[in-house]
């Protein structure tokens, strides 16, 4: 039900954009981690290459400011090493955790336009994001023995309109996600090449109520490429 109504609001508002201004469809690479320190810090080493596709669209509110918002499905997660010897082929165990979220951004945009119809645009935003599924992976090796297993992410089925976490359990990921994102890039009339930096403000742990520090939040940043629909 949560996820059919945040479809309908988005294609209502696609409806509006593609008759109002430009809509476009993009997709792109993730470099998705997890912060590590309360203070929101990341570990290099455990970045998680994921990817996005969706559906955008610009509302323009005068030459140089524009409204964009959209629907993507978009990886996040973060990826472990650890090694318990100083070689790195044996005794060890990896894991990788890859939840795919529908998000659904909101950005307002200064745009400098450049030669002919090309622009550049920089802007910032707020975004909601839903988990629908993903993937977590362990692989084990001990004494030259590997065994790998693989299992569904359990997400809980929380209400976003409370401060609570609904059924919430330490074996399942917070289901809505919310921060801001920051992007540039620039819009060549054919296609629009920009990146993306997603600050999330939720801990991913459902049984976590407090944010107030920012350990175990989605960070991810991002290239995309988008091709219009509409001009």
């Amino acid at each position: 039900m949560k996820k059919s109504m945040l479809i309908v609001l988005s294609v209502l508002i696609m409806s509006y954009a593609y008759s109002q201004g430009k809509v476009f469809i993009a997709a792109g690479y993730n470099a998705a981690n997890i912060s590590t320190t309360s203070n929101g810090s990341v570990d290099k080493a455990k970045m998680l290459s994921s990817f996005h596709a969706g559906i955008g669209g610009t509302f323009g509110i005068s030459k140089v400011f524009d409204l964009e918002t959209g629907l993507y499905v978009t990886g996040k997660g973060s990826k472990t090493e650890t090694y318990f010897s100083q070689s790195t082929t044996d005794n060890y165990v990896k894991a990788k955790f890859n939840p795919f979220y529908l998000e659904l951004p909101l950005y307002g945009n200064l745009n400098f336009p450049l030669e002919k119809k090309n622009s550049f645009f920089a802007g910032a935003g707020p975004y909601v994001a839903m988990g629908v599924f993903g993937k977590s992976k362990v692989e084990t090796n001990f004494l030259g023995s590997t065994s790998t297993s693989t299992s569904n992410i359990t997400f809980n089925n929380d209400d976003p309109t409370t401060s609570q976490q609904e059924d919430a359990s330490f074996d399942k990921v917070r289901r809505f996600d919310f921060g801001f994102n920051f992007h540039a890039g620039f819009d060549l009339s054919d296609v629009i090449l920009k990146v993306n930096y997603g600050l999330g403000l939720a801990k991913i742990n459902s049984n976590g109520n407090n944010n107030a520090d920012d350990k175990n939040k989605h960070r991810v940043f991002s290239v995309s490429v988008g091709i219009p629909l509409s001009k």
